[in-house]
């Protein structure tokens, strides 16, 4: 066999084998770690209002209307009675005193008596009363993500729980929208 024939073979198969050898080692040979250990993960959360109306029948009372606003029918019967009363009292000259003190007295007494009726002439009626009041709930809007990448210590907030590790790509970086 001719000997350059030979060498030119073993050395097409060193090239090939080698060759191969470098292809599988780049497709193999790893840049960097292809995911950050996730450490520890915190909900982060948004207190949420929401106002709604309160409403409930509550118990109102009412003064009535007056139609006597100057208590003129108490004073009247109050004067009368009152007189009648004086009247009972005096006598000779003094019988007209007495009767004309009785009958003021009593007018007096009377207008009160009267005006004191009708402030407690009341009635009571059922209203709806409304308060807006606010329910609070909490919402959770975020996690706030502690991981290692590297041997370094790193937080992100992502939009959900990652689990036990985040994805990273070729050049070191975190992918926080894929997992």
């Amino acid at each position: 066999m001719n000997k350059s024939l030979l060498v030119g073979a073993v050395l097409g198969a060193v090239g090939v084998t080698a060759g191969g050898a470098v292809a599988t080692y780049s497709l193999v040979k790893n840049n960097g770690p292809e995911y950050a250990e996730v450490l520890a993960v915190q909900p982060v959360n948004q207190e949420i209002k929401t106002p709604r109306q309160d409403c409930k029948e509550v118990a109102v009372t009412h003064q009535k209307p007056v139609e006597d606003q100057h208590q003129i029918v108490g004073s009247v019967i109050g004067a009368v009675a009152g007189g009648l009363l004086g009247h009972q009292v005096g006598g000779g000259g003094g019988k007209k005193l007495m009767t004309v003190a009785g009958a003021v007295g009593g007018g007096y007494a009377g207008n009160r008596v009267q005006a004191n009726m009708q402030s407690n002439d009341t009635y009571t009626t059922n209203q709806t009363r409304c308060n807006t009041v606010n329910d609070i709930s909490n919402k959770v809007v975020g996690y706030d993500v502690k991981y290692r990448l590297n041997d370094k210590v790193g937080q992100v907030r992502m939009d959900r729980d990652p689990g036990n590790q985040i994805p990273v790509d070729k050049q070191g970086q975190l992918m926080l929208g894929q997992q």
